[in-house]
């Protein structure tokens, strides 16, 4: 098939590629997803799509039985699967987005494969114009030292764009983005924010078991309560759904001049019940 055919039939490894579609009103080209793709995009669950394994689990009998015209996938990958797919004829989109600038192009790349590149334009100037927006209304407050993890064990800093996103929010990102790290260096910088933004745990971190295990107890941060889970689709999905983690970082950081927003809870929360407060973006 030739990259001028616009494919009717996609399947998506990756929560990004089905959020990017459904923003741009193509959601109806795709014929199987991920079980993750339905925290961000609700109305997948239950829609009689195929729902199989993603990227880093992928089965390429799995995806190849739904007949695909385009496979789309985001790092990590299984590079066995990837092999079969592309041993198989199957058109394959693979991303591996750094920076928000990665994410505009890979945005607007699956919005040219469908023909919608003027709705993809719009998506990404939406987004661009929002960060400005969030940028300039903090640019005058105290900047706060942040620590932003993506996982825990070991401890992984959040990715480049979650360090723009930060800087946008009016806060100062400590660490090197994407890399392992120990708790007793993000003690010795001290963050008067903490962020957890765990990979697959939606908003189920252990706020009070990460401040204890990292080693994060005497940090500013924990000392004034200023810890926080925010959902793992809102930081961690790179497409338009990184907005919500846009403003839910605004309220961490500014909490007395930032409202609160769904996908955000504090520590104190965490505490105050026995069950997890489960905030998710509709």
């Amino acid at each position: 098939m030739g990259m001028s055919c616009s494919p009717q039939r996609i399947a998506c490894l990756q929560p990004s590629a089905t959020v990017i579609l459904a923003g741009i009103g193509e959601l109806d080209r795709v014929v199987a997803c991920t079980k993750y793709c339905a925290d961000v995009v609700p109305e997948v669950r239950n829609s009689g799509r195929k729902i199989i394994a993603d990227s880093w689990n992928s089965k390429a009998g799995e995806i190849l039985a739904v007949q695909p015209e385009l496979v789309i996938a985001s790092v990590p990958y299984q590079e066995a699967a990837v092999g079969e797919i592309l041993k198989a004829g199957v058109r394959f989109l693979g991303f591996a987005p750094r920076t928000l600038a990665d994410i505009y192009t890979d945005m607007a790349t699956i919005a040219g494969v469908v023909d919608a590149s003027e709705r993809g334009a719009r998506m990404i100037r939406g987004m661009q114009e929002t960060i400005a927006e969030v940028r300039q209304k903090t640019t005058c407050l105290p900047r706060k030292r942040v620590f932003c993890e993506e996982w825990g064990k070991p401890v992984i800093a959040s990715q480049p764009w979650v360090k723009e996103l930060v800087e946008a929010a009016g806060g100062e990102f400590l660490g090197d983005a994407g890399k392992q790290c120990s708790g007793e260096e993000i003690a010795r910088l001290d963050p008067e924010v903490i962020v957890a933004a765990w990979c697959g745990a939606g908003d189920r971190v252990p706020l009070d078991k990460v401040i204890r295990d990292q080693g994060l107890i005497n940090t500013t941060a924990a000392r004034e309560s200023r810890v926080y889970c925010i959902s793992d689709e809102l930081l961690n999905t790179p497409a338009a759904t990184l907005i919500g983690g846009l403003h839910a970082l605004a309220a961490a950081i500014h909490p007395t001049t930032c409202r609160e927003v769904p996908g955000l809870r504090s520590i104190e929360e965490s505490r105050s019940c026995s069950t997890p407060i489960h905030k998710r973006l509709g």
